[in-house]
């Protein structure tokens, strides 16, 4: 299958561009976006899943402690970028996109333009194993930016006008996304833990990342300064996060990130789950088939979540940073099995 973008000399291996060569059938290609507001939250996620044939999306509005979404996927037919209501348009490369949500019947709109804010990093290749069989074999790269725009919501209509910002993350490789894949069960323990935060300051980003193990020790670990746009490339920098814990949760109280050799207080300001891009979800999780073309909504009053149940776990905090510099961001977490940290043994206990 040719694309257009064929004509461009950018092949790295004999096929075209549509063809992956990685048969692993959970290979993946996908856009993740956030935006963050003292009062509000949104966030897209794209994926494309070439070895299972689909591709899916989503868009959640967080607003008013009620968080609103439009799951929708269908068949993938070459290396698009719109799946039923829900389109990215790359207007420029690593630069600018447009985001369109036209989904009335799920009670959400947006036009949105995203422009880049500070240089882009790439994180350090991601790769696990669980035994013999790869688990993830990810590339990340992280910008953050600002959005104008309109979003419109149950929760009423909101404008951007540029002092919202937020997140630009691409990322492709191979993840647990579809139906489980055939085979004897795995023998691992169940754990995993991550944490991820970029931050937008008024001097330009800092960024973490973090997967560790059940003590707490890093398996794959990164920092980086990211300066506006025009002050350089993105560097990397020693960095870490700490926190305190909300009981009977598995979710941050309060958190700081050491950066370069500076200092900064996290203050959660407010909570997103990412089952609403389908992080999780138990039905409209990334990468499955559901039979042909779907599109669906979900609402959630935050208030009335078990903060144990499995879908419920994995979460975005919209953070306050101060320090040197001042600003916004978010702390997400995925904290499954043991982790001594935060005293945790079991697989989905809270902390005490």
């Amino acid at each position: 299958m040719l694309l257009p973008e064929d004509d461009y000399p950018v092949h790295q291996t004999v096929a075209p561009l549509a063809v992956t060569m990685n048969g692993h059938p959970n290979a993946y290609d996908r856009f993740f976006f956030n935006g963050v507001h003292e009062d509000y939250y949104f966030a897209l996620a794209l994926g494309l899943y070439p070895n299972r044939g689909v591709i899916d999306a989503a868009f959640s509005v967080l607003q008013n402690g009620r968080q609103h979404s439009v799951f929708t996927s269908d068949a993938l037919a070459g290396r698009v970028t719109q799946v039923g209501p829900i389109t990215i348009e790359i207007v420029e490369p690593m630069r600018v996109n447009r985001i369109t949500v036209d989904a009335p019947e799920q009670g959400l709109r947006a036009e949105l333009l995203y422009t880049q804010a500070t240089a882009t990093i790439e994180e350090p290749r991601q790769t696990m194993y669980d035994g013999p069989r790869i688990f993830m074999d990810v590339t990340r790269a992280t910008q953050l930016g600002t959005w104008t725009g309109w979003i419109e919501s149950p929760e009423g209509r909101i404008v951007l006008a540029g002092t919202t910002s937020g997140t630009k993350d691409r990322s492709w490789g191979i993840r647990p996304v579809g139906e489980p894949l055939p085979g004897a069960p795995s023998t691992r323990v169940p754990q995993l833990c991550f944490f991820w935060a970029p931050l937008l300051t008024s001097a330009g980003g800092r960024h973490v990342m973090s997967f560790q193990d059940g003590q707490g020790r890093h398996l794959h670990h990164s920092g980086g300064t990211l300066p506006l746009v025009g002050g350089g490339e993105a560097a990397p920098t020693d960095g870490d996060l700490s926190f305190t814990w909300c009981p009977g949760t598995r979710w941050m109280d309060h958190g700081s990130m050491a950066s370069g050799g500076e200092s900064y207080d996290l203050e959660p300001i407010a909570r997103f789950h990412m089952r609403g891009v389908g992080y999780g979800h138990p039905t409209y999780g990334h990468g499955k088939w559901h039979g042909g073309p779907v599109t669906a909504a979900e609402s959630l009053n935050l208030a009335e979540l078990d903060p144990l149940d499995y879908p419920n776990i994995h979460v975005q905090h919209i953070v306050r940073v101060t320090g040197p510099q001042r600003g916004l961001g978010v702390v997400e977490q995925l904290v499954i099995g043991p982790y001594a940290p935060a005293g945790l043994t079991g697989l989905l206990d809270g902390v005490a």
